[in-house]
């Protein structure tokens, strides 16, 4: 079920909102919805990229990919969609 909201937003954020709607990328709420999504799977892949590094491992390829996951948590793909 969904929480009805009012929020307040810049200006220029409601402009990509809206530019977003308009484009048909669905309603205000559906990107909204979808950027904050967005933001919850970044965050978790953020503390598994913390989890990895965290890890040591005898595994020099497993050791690898924990320091390129930590040196690239904080780079948004595109992918993530």
């Amino acid at each position: 079920m969904a929480t009805q909201m009012t929020i307040r937003i810049d200006e220029d954020l409601a402009a990509f909102v809206d530019q977003a709607a308009q484009s048909g990328e669905g309603s205000r709420a559906d990107v909204i919805n979808r950027v904050i999504r967005r933001e919850l799977r970044r965050r978790a892949a953020v503390r598994d990229a913390q989890i990895y590094a965290s890890i040591t491992d005898s595994d020099v390829e497993s050791d690898a990919y924990a320091q390129w996951a930590t040196s690239n948590a904080d780079q948004v793909f595109s992918d993530l969609d």
